[in-house]
């Protein structure tokens, strides 16, 4: 037998594309669905942001500067302070030193408002991992470790500035993130559990089964969201802890969150069950339970996982409405939504726009979201084009 020579025209590339197509061809689910997902580079820079935005949310303690709680009347809407990394050595050169500049505090006569100049004078040296305020972490451990603070706790430092208050809003923002957060996830993972039961139960009877429920889905989808909302909100007693009303959100948003994920199982259910490997496992006496846990609902992985992804955007701007207008979760809780209540005057708008940084947050973590969902639906079909 004699080998054939390639031909003059097949380049290079041309096997390497082949080549390539043969190692897809032989991989398995989840390594071909990584590899189209890393093709989608905003994507995969989402993946990051999302990852570095939830590890905010479980080290918000030790990230923040400050308590959420801990105010001082002296810094009403203080603007934000920059940092700088050098200052003067008294020998006409500069030496390394981590700072923020200190204010000049005057009083307007007519409007009886703060006025903050910056004071060149006034040097706060600033340090990484310095003792602060005590706290306790995940409500377990007794610490008083800051990522970043002023050496001396009794110097101002508000890198985001400060609200009505005089609080810091850099570590609100970055306590609303653990509530904000985990509602879009947890409520998710409500709607999920909901979802999957009642369209797995209509995409495999079919029937009567699969009417009823269809309709139900309709029925909610077709009322208007935001008095949806604000009515099931509203009907919350008004004298129930903080936690139990974020509880109470949770049930609300995973109660009207659950159609779309249900139309996507019902959906992949529907074209799965007559297929061959679900008809020879019927004819083999295998269980519905066992048919459809170890079977049918694998090869919807990938699909489930596109769909929270793109679901949890929808749950984050739901508690988001809900608290800043006043219906959702309230003070003393810290949620983006509640901080965002602050900015519902004219003073907020107009003097102190710094207060916008957690909708700036919600719109980053909303859209980085919605790409990283775009690109793993994108994903969880490997094969098409």
């Amino acid at each position: 037998m004699t080998l054939e020579a390639p031909l003059p025209h097949q380049d290079d590339d041309l096997l390497d594309r082949q080549l390539n197509a043969g190692q897809l061809q032989a991989a398995g689910q989840w390594t071909m669905v990584w590899n189209k997902f890393r093709k989608h580079k905003l994507a995969v820079v989402s993946l990051f942001v999302v990852a570095l935005i939830y590890f905010v949310a479980l080290l918000a303690e030790f990230l923040a500067p400050y308590d959420p709680g801990k105010f001082d009347p002296r810094y009403t809407y203080v603007p934000p302070q920059s940092i700088g990394w050098f200052v003067d050595d008294g020998a006409g050169g500069q030496s390394f030193q981590p700072h923020v500049i200190g204010f000049d505090i005057k009083l307007d006569p007519v409007s009886f408002r703060r006025i903050f100049t910056p004071d060149p004078t006034q040097v706060i040296p600033i340090g990484f991992f310095v003792p602060g305020q005590s706290y306790k972490m995940w409500g377990l451990f007794d610490m008083n470790l800051h990522f970043i603070g002023p050496l001396d706790p009794s110097q101002p430092f508000f890198l985001a500035g400060g609200d009505r208050l005089g609080r810091d809003l850099l570590s609100r923002t970055i306590h609303g993130t653990r509530i904000s957060m985990s509602i879009g996830l947890v409520g998710v993972g409500l709607s999920l559990l909901i979802g999957m039961i009642l369209g797995g139960i209509s995409g495999y009877r079919g029937g009567m089964v699969d009417r009823v429920i269809q309709r139900v889905i309709e029925f909610i989808r077709s009322v208007p969201t935001i008095p949806l909302w604000l009515g099931l909100a509203a009907a919350m007693p008004k004298d129930w802890p903080p936690l139990q009303v974020y509880f109470a959100i949770l049930i609300i948003l995973s109660l009207i969150g659950w159609t779309e994920i249900a139309r996507v199982v019902r959906g992949r259910f529907l074209s799965l069950r007559t297929d061959d490997f679900v008809i020879a496992a019927r004819l083999d006496g295998v269980s519905e339970f066992r048919l459809i846990m170890r079977h049918m609902m694998p090869s919807l992985y990938s699909h489930i996982i596109a769909a929270i992804t793109l679901a949890i955007p929808n749950m984050i701007l739901a508690e988001t409405s809900l608290s800043f207008l006043g219906l959702g979760l309230q003070p003393p809780i810290v949620s983006w939504g509640v901080l965002l209540q602050d900015t519902q005057n004219l003073r907020a708008i107009t003097q102190a726009p710094w207060l916008f940084v957690p909708g700036a947050c919600v719109v980053l973590a909303v859209l980085a979201l919605n790409f990283l969902g775009d690109g793993v639906r994108d994903a969880a079909d490997p094969y098409a084009k």
